[in-house]
């Protein structure tokens, strides 16, 4: 099914914008000297703004920029851009391999996309908590490891709850979408928001419960 004229030109633009906002993040990170206190977040706030475009701004200027104690809402937030940045990345990846490899699971490229996406999102998410981890908890490679399995594992599942079922709705609302358009993936940047308010409150009892560290 090709997607209405206005809904590929909103595409367009927004995928454009939000190129444009993840450049403007790095540029302030690293160009204009707001750096992180964790060199992860350097990483993960310029891929949120790739998914949340520019509506992600303003949480990256009052967030990603403040320095000192927060309430405990903007803890969460953060935590949850940690979890969502390598689920994001992982999905993205994991789209353009099925799409690339043709494979489906049961005979169907949705399914492919689930299994992609989950097992790649699963290892950058443990990969980004252990970058986090590790450093503030002094912990050795593997003791780390098992530390940020046992923190992302939560906390991945629930976005990709939300994450998953957008798809799934836009599988069947726009079927025929590929990674080669930009309509695509403007559906996959409100998939990957829902994705990461559904794993906002789990972010927020973890850390709560001190399982999470704050970041």
């Amino acid at each position: 099914m090709t997607p209405p004229a206005w809904l590929h030109s909103l595409s367009l633009v927004y995928g454009l914008l939000s190129i444009a906002s993840a450049l403007y993040v790095l540029a302030d990170i690293l160009l204009l000297g707001r750096r992180q206190r964790m060199w992860i977040m350097e990483v993960v706030w310029p891929l949120t703004l790739l998914y949340w475009g520019p509506l992600g701004l303003p949480f990256y200027w009052r967030i990603g920029r403040r320095r000192g104690e927060r309430p405990m809402w903007q803890y969460a937030f953060a935590g949850a851009t940690h979890c969502g940045a390598g689920c994001a990345l992982g999905d993205f990846i994991g789209d353009w391999l099925v799409f690339a490899l043709g494979f489906t699971l049961f005979g169907s490229d949705l399914l492919g996309k689930f299994l992609f996406g989950f097992v790649l999102a699963y290892l950058f998410g443990i990969a980004f908590q252990y970058f986090s981890v590790a450093p503030m908890r002094g912990l050795g490679l593997w003791d780390g490891i098992v530390a940020a399995v046992k923190i992302d594992t939560l906390s991945l599942l629930a976005y990709q709850v939300g994450m998953f079922g957008w798809m799934a709705l836009r599988a069947w609302m726009l079927p025929g979408l590929q990674p080669t358009q930009w309509t695509y993936w403007f559906m996959m940047q409100i998939a990957m928001v829902l994705g990461f308010w559904t794993t906002f409150p789990v972010n927020w009892w973890l850390i709560a419960r001190g399982i999470k560290e704050r970041m």
